[in-house]
């Protein structure tokens, strides 16, 4: 194990923003629950699409979508609210 210290820029429960040593953005801390229902979600959507059932593959899409852009969301408020640019460009 590695003990290093992070710059936490949020550390609102299973949405904890932080900056890792010698990175240059901070990155988005998901915990292993909410990692395991990301990918659970996942497998539900692959396993709609392999039985046809393209309306529970949606709703499921829909529902991660809505979870990521969650993070996502909160990850450019959290930033912007440090004066700290995206690593990444919306156009």
């Amino acid at each position: 194990m590695n003990k290093q210290e992070v710059e936490i820029y949020s550390d609102t429960s299973n949405y904890a923003i932080m900056k890792h040593p010698g990175r240059k953005f901070p990155g988005s801390l998901i915990q292993g629950d909410s990692l395991y229902i990301l990918c659970q979600c996942v497998d539900h959507i692959s396993d709609s699409m392999k039985a046809k059932d393209y309306e529970e593959a949606y709703e499921e899409l829909s529902e991660l979508r809505s979870m990521l852009r969650g993070r996502l969301d909160h990850y450019k408020k959290v930033l912007g609210e440090h004066d700290m640019s995206l690593p990444f460009s919306e156009s």
